[in-house]
């Protein structure tokens, strides 16, 4: 069995994780509607997007491995790491759900990284600034293709509208830990790598709203619950997550195609 490898505590490096695992482990959510998707060009559409997130999430790990200084690529940050050190929001890595809750996951997730890797352009760190330029175009149409379900089953059927509305009551309290800075995002902000996180939050909720009211779906009331899996605290379904995403690198040491 593969070694788990340890991460070093340094904010840089912590931040570029915070993005590459929440892209990651949405990927993999993304990825269990192969072949389950209600139609067939939304079984292609979706994994076609978990496909970005990966390469966006290899992109981003690769430079936090660089970063770390520790000599360990995408590939062992993916895969050989202990649950506790992954950093990704806590939203991204619940049951994939019914397709109402995942194309709304998705419009939350797409417009969060939309607005990241807008204002990443602008980073200090050249490699993220060029990642941001192509992830930025990718998460715009993930972005309007999610809208375009909210809506559609929004203001759908009663049934649709019955599903928006619980996946909305599941989903939306997990929204709030995109927001919450700590020293990871000051230390990030300082030295000009990237935006605090709460610096997105205007205007996440302002086109989100728009989403919801074209949709005829309230947007819900702020919850005080705050989900942790930024700091490394997840939620009971991480573990059976990387149980699967890491089966063959761990079964496997070293293997390669």
């Amino acid at each position: 069995m593969q070694p788990s490898i340890a991460v070093a505590d340094h904010l840089a490096t912590q931040y570029l994780l915070r993005i590459g695992d929440t892209a990651l482990i949405l990927a993999q959510r993304l990825g269990e509607w192969t072949g389950h998707a209600p139609v067939l060009e939304e079984d292609i559409a979706l994994a076609n997007m978990a496909l970005d997130l990966v390469g966006q999430a290899r992109a981003v790990l690769s430079h936090a491995g660089a970063t770390e200084g520790a000599g360990h690529d995408e590939d062992q940050l993916a895969f050989l790491r202990e649950e506790r050190d992954y950093r990704n929001a806590t939203l991204v890595e619940l049951p994939r759900g019914d397709f109402a809750f995942t194309v709304l996951r998705n419009a939350m997730a797409a417009t969060f990284f939309r607005l990241l890797w807008a204002r990443l352009q602008a980073s200090s760190d050249p490699e993220v600034a060029a990642i941001a330029g192509k992830a930025v175009k990718e998460a715009r149409y993930h972005q309007q293709h999610a809208a375009d379900w909210v809506v559609r089953l929004g203001d759908g059927t009663a049934e649709s509208r019955r599903r928006m509305l619980a996946a909305l009551d599941t989903a939306w309290p997990y929204a709030a830990e995109l927001f919450a800075d700590d020293g990871v995002d000051e230390a990030a902000a300082a030295s000009g790598l990237g935006p605090r996180w709460s610096e997105l939050r205007a205007d996440w909720e302002s086109q989100m709203a728009e989403v919801l009211s074209e949709a005829d779906l309230p947007v819900p009331a702020a919850s005080k619950f705050l989900s942790t899996g930024k700091r490394g605290v997840h939620s009971e379904h991480m573990g059976f997550i990387l149980a699967e995403m890491q089966h063959l690198q761990r079964a496997y040491p070293g293997g390669v195609w």
